[in-house]
């Protein structure tokens, strides 16, 4: 076999596992199965390929093969166009709804991991065109870091997660010391302290305060934990609607939730495991490093 395919055929048999890596159908039920597996993983193999061909093409000097890695990249920025499109259809009808930041996250996520299994496909061809075995080291080395940039930062990692008690004050729904909403009927202030729970989300640091005051991240939390627990809600009841207010003079974000699982074991666990948006990351203490 010559060389050069074989090397190709390394690079994107790794590449390819790669992009299996990544692809996860979790309890979000995203992406579909089977249908949009079968599409992000054609899509895997295709930038496998890419990039495992781009290395012997430099080698020969085929600049113009050389000209589909920029190509690709074009048509992975429709990858991050298509999510989007298909998550904010979704969402319109979700009873508690992802937020366009969180849609974007996640838009976001699939068109880089493309660049990912790339770039694996390129670093494994590289190394096969000299060695074989060296090439498979490679791979095997580069399907380590695919796993471990898989997921970021998750929000235990920059706040803390503590139950609150659902109070009222006349018309007035607290979290603790938190003032919610208020809340006119009595059918509903009877059904929420029922059915009601309460988060105080404690942010750890100062970039933390900055970071989950944004809205996206709250619509963040109150969606993940409808999603895995459930939502004791339906339409047209704007009374028991999930909703998070700030604290104002601390940072601190109250949550209001009617999950169907009350437990709060369960609800700390679902809370603790929230991504931290990219556009929700904050960092206000590196700018007192230039004073």
């Amino acid at each position: 076999m010559d060389s050069n395919l074989l090397a190709v055929l390394i690079g994107i048999f790794f590449g390819s596992i790669s992009r299996i890596l990544l692809l996860r159908t979790d309890f979000r039920q995203y992406p579909t199965y089977p249908q949009g597996r079968i599409i992000h993983l054609s899509l895997g193999f295709i930038a496998a390929f890419i990039g495992a061909v781009a290395v012997p093409a430099v080698l020969e000097s085929n600049w113009t093969a050389v000209t589909f890695l920029g190509l690709a990249a074009t048509q992975f920025r429709e990858v991050r166009k298509m999510e989007r499109e298909t998550l904010t259809n979704i969402d319109s009808s979700e009873l508690v709804k992802r937020g366009t930041p969180f849609i974007e996250g996640m838009a976001q996520a699939f068109e880089s991991r493309n660049y990912l299994v790339m770039f694996t496909g390129l670093l494994t061809t590289l190394f096969s065109v000299y060695s074989p075995w060296a090439g498979a080291l490679a791979g095997i080395i580069m399907l380590f870091v695919v796993k471990r940039n898989m997921t970021g930062n998750n929000l235990a990692v920059i706040a803390e997660v503590t139950e609150a008690e659902i109070r009222f004050e006349g018309p007035h729904l607290y979290v603790g010391d938190i003032h919610i909403k208020n809340v006119g009927l009595e059918a509903s202030r009877k059904l929420i302290l029922q059915r009601g729970v309460g988060a105080i989300i404690t942010p750890k640091n100062e970039n933390s305060i900055v970071t989950i005051s944004n809205l996206g991240q709250r619509q963040a939390m109150l969606h993940q934990v409808a999603n895995v627990l459930g939502v004791y809600l339906d339409t047209g009841e704007p009374d028991i609607v999930p909703i998070s207010k700030r604290d104002m003079d601390n940072g601190r974000v109250g949550l209001f939730l009617m999950p169907q699982e009350k437990e709060f074991s369960q609800i700390k666990k679902v809370l603790d495991q929230v991504p931290v948006l990219d556009s929700a990351i904050r960092l206000p203490d590196e700018a007192n490093k230039g004073k």
